[in-house]
């Protein structure tokens, strides 16, 4: 047996505990460093409790780099946040590595929301820059959870979990935020949870129903298609807006499902039209990222026995612009089947004409921000006529949405728009409802006789 002595055995009682609170990557503190530093804060403040801060800083899409570039790679990042953080955070200051891509500060002398602000855009303009990986070089941004005490807790645990708190809401926003927390967030998480479960629930109870809006030909007023809406109304919590509930289903990770239910519901229900009316439908940008999405989306229909010549997919550009080449596979993969694309909110992007180049769409659906205004504003009826003539030029079919009284219909038709909707040619109403609608329609047939709401 061999006895010679260990490293280990030769270390005094301060080195062993030196290690103990020492991230070895890194060198800096770890969690217990982060737990006895707001403790002995807390303890010498018993008395007096001055305000101080402790925040949580997490690396958006870490995880993809390290796959793509190997863990030495996000180990040299990693010690490069580390040094970043050191050289910028206030004296007095404690920087911790929290563990994986988290970090953590203890911030003694940041005693309300709006320091903590100013602090958490330091370090996120700090971390924004270059990392050097040898022969390349990345970007990373980076989230912020700020939480400061005695408001946001008086013992570790509770403080940290508020921290934790306010980086999941800034995480929930996109990259890049900063939220200090505060007991209005700590409330709007709580229903947001709660109404996360219930929706969840209604998926699974098939209880999310299927609207439909007119979609009209302006040179004579016929129905041409209608336009799927999400609509819920929750035995307790009443009506939801699709504007509250289809954002959450994306940030939380279950639009697919949420949308796949809706696809079913509404070929189902197009069914019952005449077979000349199209369905249009819109996809989300977490389903633009997915390459299943083509093979889903026509598995769906499939079932359903809806032609898939008569489906119309409605996508943003801020959808496309996510992942362009998986959003392009999936574009052309639909359009091949006989699927017809339309690039919704035309003219709020940031480089709109550029994805008309890029990509191959059948349809673009004018703002209703410009519709709004196009009785009186001159500058949105010079840019919807620019839109049409260039749309023509593009053989592409133009809809101008959100039409709502008898002038601005007049307006479009003299600009030569093709297609519209809004509420002036009908309200979204459910498949019974559109039956009715659609009989009336279809008995009457007078050019000009609008369904007005």
């Amino acid at each position: 047996m061999n006895t010679a002595d260990t490293p280990s055995q030769h270390l005094s009682r301060s080195d062993l505990q030196a290690m103990a609170y020492t991230d070895p990557l890194t060198g800096l503190g770890n969690s217990y460093t982060l737990r006895d530093k707001v403790r002995e804060i807390a303890a010498e403040r018993a008395n007096d409790p001055a305000p101080f801060t402790i925040g949580l800083a997490n690396l958006d899409g870490f995880k993809p780099i390290n796959d793509l570039f190997g863990p030495e790679a996000g180990d040299a990042i990693l010690c490069q946040v580390a040094s970043r953080l050191l050289a910028c955070v206030p004296d007095g200051a404690t920087v911790i590595r929290h563990g994986g891509d988290e970090f953590a500060f203890v911030l003694p002398l940041v005693f309300e929301r709006k320091a903590a602000e100013k602090i958490g855009a330091l370090l996120k303009e700090v971390l924004s820059a270059p990392f050097d990986l040898g022969e390349r070089t990345v970007r990373l941004s980076a989230s912020f959870g700020f939480a400061v005490y005695p408001f946001a807790g008086e013992d570790f645990g509770d403080l940290l979990k508020s921290a934790d708190t306010a980086l999941y809401r800034s995480k929930r926003r996109g990259r890049g935020q900063i939220t200090v927390y505060s007991r209005e967030i700590a409330q709007e998480m709580k229903r947001a949870t709660q109404l996360e479960q219930a929706l969840r629930n209604a998926i699974i109870a098939d209880e999310v129903d299927v609207h439909f809006q007119p979609i009209v030909n302006l040179k004579d007023d016929s129905v041409v298609g209608f336009e799927a809406l999400a609509r819920w109304c929750d035995a307790d919590l009443g009506y939801v807006s699709p504007a509250v509930f289809v954002p959450l289903a994306e940030e939380r990770g279950f639009i697919d499902t949420l949308s796949e239910a809706l696809l079913r519901k509404a070929a189902e229900a197009a069914l019952a039209w005449p077979k000349e009316l199209f369905l249009s439908f819109n996809l989300s940008s977490a389903q633009l990222m997915d390459p299943s999405t083509s093979a889903n989306v026509l598995s769906i229909i499939g079932r359903a026995g809806l032609d898939p010549r008569r489906l119309e997919l409605e996508i943003t550009e801020t959808a496309v612009m996510t992942d362009e080449d998986v959003a392009q596979k999936i574009v052309t993969e639909l359009r091949a089947a006989g699927v017809r694309i339309s690039l919704d909110d035309f003219g709020t992007g940031q480089s709109s004409l550029g994805r008309l180049r890029d990509f191959s769409f059948d349809k673009v659906k004018v703002d209703r921000a410009f519709v709004s205004r196009i009785s009186h504003d001159r500058s949105s009826e010079h840019i919807v006529k620019a839109i049409v003539a260039m749309c023509d030029g593009l053989d592409l079919e133009v809809v101008a949405e959100g039409i709502e009284d008898v002038s601005e219909a007049l307006k479009l038709k003299a600009l030569g728009c093709g297609m519209g909707q809004g509420y002036f040619y009908g309200k979204p109403v459910d498949a019974v409802a559109t039956m009715r609608y659609l009989a009336t329609k279809y008995a009457t047939r007078e050019p000009g006789s609008a369904a007005g709401g």
